[in-house]
């Protein structure tokens, strides 16, 4: 008999339908806009806790990206573990857990919009702040610089949070207060 949960469940008290990993990619810490990202992503109605900083190894760029790599055909000009490589290892990034009421995940991706910042509206994170475009990114064979990535959804949640925060530190996950809702202006 498998102890594995199913996907999206509730795990030992934790429902990760109520959390997300937030990752502010090497861009958005070298352009000094970490706290920008995480005070917009709290004004929506989120508790930001549990924020630090990690140079990122190989594998967990390949482990949070593990769709561009199966899907790699889908870009036959570029090296796509070359290019995360590039883009990630060895540099910093800054994560944080994002706690709210169950729908968080659409929010939070609403939030930081499409991930061509030329592509994304007006007041969303990378219409906002972002400054790189996919047609760049393309001439360059580079990937898009936007800044951050949120969960997708609860299996999303869990898979980020053990690539950024570990097994070993499920203590985080606990049930904080959850806020009110979004601030008001």
């Amino acid at each position: 008999m498998s102890r594995k949960p199913p996907s999206g469940a509730v795990v030992e008290g934790i429902d990760f339908g109520r959390w997300a990993v937030i990752l502010c990619k090497p861009d958005a810490v070298e352009r000094g806009l970490v706290d920008a990202v995480l005070e917009r992503i709290a004004a929506e109605g989120a508790t930001v806790t549990n924020r630090r900083e990690v140079t990122v190894r190989p594998w967990q760029v390949h482990v949070h990206y593990w769709d561009l790599l199966v899907d790699a055909d889908w870009f036959p000009d570029r090296d796509i573990p070359a290019c995360l490589d590039e883009a990630y290892a060895g540099r910093q990034v800054t994560v944080a857990l994002a706690r709210a009421e169950p729908g968080v995940h659409t929010r939070l991706r609403n939030l930081l919009g499409h991930f061509d910042p030329t592509r994304a509206a007006p007041g969303t994170i990378r219409g906002d702040l972002g400054d790189d475009s996919l047609k760049a990114a393309l001439a360059e064979k580079r990937l898009v610089r936007n800044l951050v990535h949120t969960s997708d959804n609860a299996n999303a949640a869990r898979r980020d949070f053990g690539t950024w925060y570990g097994a070993g530190r499920r203590g985080l996950l606990t049930n904080l207060p959850l806020p009110s809702g979004p601030a008001e202006n």
